[in-house]
Formats: structure tokens, C-alpha cells, sequence
């Protein structure tokens, strides 16, 4: 099943809060973006925040081979029953395209965040009761427990913020056969002044966020990296940014080091949750 999962969401995709609309008047204008991804030859988009199987459902109704994915939906926020129900339906209109994409959350944003790991096994257990088939589920995981349990639970694992050197040893304690699709954000900046200040203003809410530093920490950044809205060194490895050639280096160094798959995040001026068509079509031809 994993690898059915790799061929359908293909080598790149676009993960972006904006193709998430919860306003009725703007639900087609996430549908008609999706449509152009699909044309641009993106295999998968994935939708960014705690999103769920019927946000995804307006852009599968207007494509007809591109995978959508929840980056992703929060256990705390969504039960197993009611994302076992929308599985289903969302599975029954478009078979094989959508996929479930789960976390744990922060505590920060989650009042109920208790025993997080424990938790998450306990919800996969309940999708399993549900028949929701662990070949389209991957998990947000950024630590050895997780990996492994998006090894042995789920189709692989959809890391937030991470390096090539994450990718290496999420590799490594996956083995070859799990999906390693993990997010990455680029700047399309050659000003490194102006690239980093963008890129700071997106990694700020992440570094009040724990299980993100934490992981900085194990990949070898010191506090230092993350202090003062991170150094150059953290922000040079979380984010590619210069001209096309660096930027399509960085993205290819994660292919280097293991990934299947990766979701590209655009970071640049405007609301987070817009529609960053030229952006993405930019990088449709730097990765052409």
C-alpha cells in the first residue's frame, strides 16, 4: 500500500493554510488553485492547520489524480468516530486520493494535551476498529517513538520542520518501505537580509512551541540557534531561500537523504492563509 500512496502523491506537493477555506463565498477559489497544482504537475497539496476529510473534499471534486492530505488534523480536536465518518465518505466519492494526515498537537494549543503519545495509539486503535486501513493514514512525526510507530501503524510519516539530516535518521528508523513525505518552506528571495527576515516572521510561533525546539535540539542546534528568532545557521537549514538554483539544491537535498515526497510551504509577504498561485508556479518550473 505504501507504495501505491508514494506513486499517487508523486515527488512534489504544495502545503499551504490558504487551500483550507472555511468561508463559503471563497470555496471556489481553493478548488480552482488545486485544479491548476494538478495542472502543474504537483501530485499532492496538503492543508495546513487542524484540517479535516471535508476540507479536502472540494478540491478532490475538481481534480481527478491529485492526493489530498491534512498537515494536519489534530486527535484532540477531531475524535476517531467522527474522522472515521469522514474517511469513509470522502473515501466513497474519491477512492485512493485523500489522505489522513494526524498529530498530536502542542499544549500550547491544545487544553486537552495529555500523555500525547499514549493518546495517539489509542485513537489508531479506534480508526482501526472503525476500518480506516492504516495504508492511508500517516502520522506528524518528528521523534524516534512516533517514527516508529508511523512505521508500524501507519502508511509513514509527514515530519514538520525538518532538515535532510532529520530525513537521514527518520529514514533510517523507517526503512525503505514507509512514506517519508516530509513539509519544507522556501522563500523566493535572493536578498538574504530580506529572506531571513520573512523566514524569522513564519519560525517565530515555532520556537514558543516545544516539541519543535526540541527537535531543533537533537538535530544539533544549540539554544543559542534558537534564541532571538533563530540564527542564520537555523534559519539557513528550515528554510531555502536565493536563487533558483540554491532553492532547487535544498529542496533536492532531501531527496538525497531519503524523502519520497516533499510539501512545499511558500513564505512571503501577505496573509498566511492566501492563495500563492504565482509562487507556485514559479516553482513548478524551478523544479521542472
Amino acid at each position: 500500500m505504501s507504495d501505491a500512496l508514494k506513486q499517487t502523491v508523486g515527488r512534489y506537493g504544495i502545503w499551504s493554510v490558504g487551500l483550507r477555506s472555511e468561508d463559503p463565498s471563497r470555496r471556489g477559489e481553493p478548488a480552482e488553485a488545486a485544479a491548476e497544482l494538478q495542472e502543474l504537475g504537483y501530485g499532492a497539496v496538503w492543508l495546513g492547520g487542524s484540517s479535516a476529510a471535508h476540507h479536502a473534499l472540494p478540491l478532490l471534486e475538481a481534480t481527478d489524480t491529485l492526493a489530498v492530505g491534512t498537515s494536519i488534523q489534530s486527535i484532540w480536536q477531531y475524535g476517531a468516530g467522527a474522522s472515521a465518518a469522514g474517511f469513509a465518505e470522502v473515501e466513497a466519492a474519491h477512492p485512493g486520493r485523500f489522505v489522513l494526515g494526524l498529530g498530536v498537537s502542542h499544549a500550547k494549543l491544545a487544553d486537552q494535551y495529555r500523555r500525547p503519545y499514549s493518546a495517539l495509539v489509542a485513537y489508531l486503535d479506534a480508526l482501526d476498529a472503525a476500518g480506516v486501513p492504516a495504508g492511508r493514514r500517516v502520522l506528524a512525526a518528528l521523534g524516534p517513538k512516533t517514527l516508529e510507530l508511523s512505521r508500524d501503524r501507519a502508511a509513514g510519516a509527514v515530519p514538520y520542520l525538518v532538515t535532510p539530516e532529520h530525513t537521514a535518521r527518520a529514514r533510517e528508523i523507517l526503512g525503505e518501505a514507509p512514506l517519508l513525505a516530509p513539509e519544507f518552506k522556501v522563500v523566493l528571495e535572493t536578498d538574504p537580509a530580506r529572506a531571513r527576515s520573512l523566514a524569522r516572521e513564519t519560525l517565530a510561533l515555532y520556537l514558543s512551541l516545544p516539541n519543535y525546539t526540541n527537535s531543533f535540539l537533537r538535530l544539533g542546534f544549540t539554544e543559542d540557534d534558537l534564541a532571538d528568532g533563530g540564527s542564520d545557521r537555523l534559519i539557513d537549514a528550515v528554510f531555502a531561500w536565493g536563487d533558483e538554483d540554491r532553492v532547487r539544491e535544498r529542496i533536492n537535498a532531501f531527496h538525497e537523504a531519503g524523502v519520497d515526497h516533499v510539501a512545499l510551504q511558500v513564505v512571503e509577504d501577505g496573509p498566511r492563509d492566501g492563495l500563492q498561485r504565482e509562487a507556485w508556479r514559479r516553482l513548478a518550473e524551478l523544479l521542472a
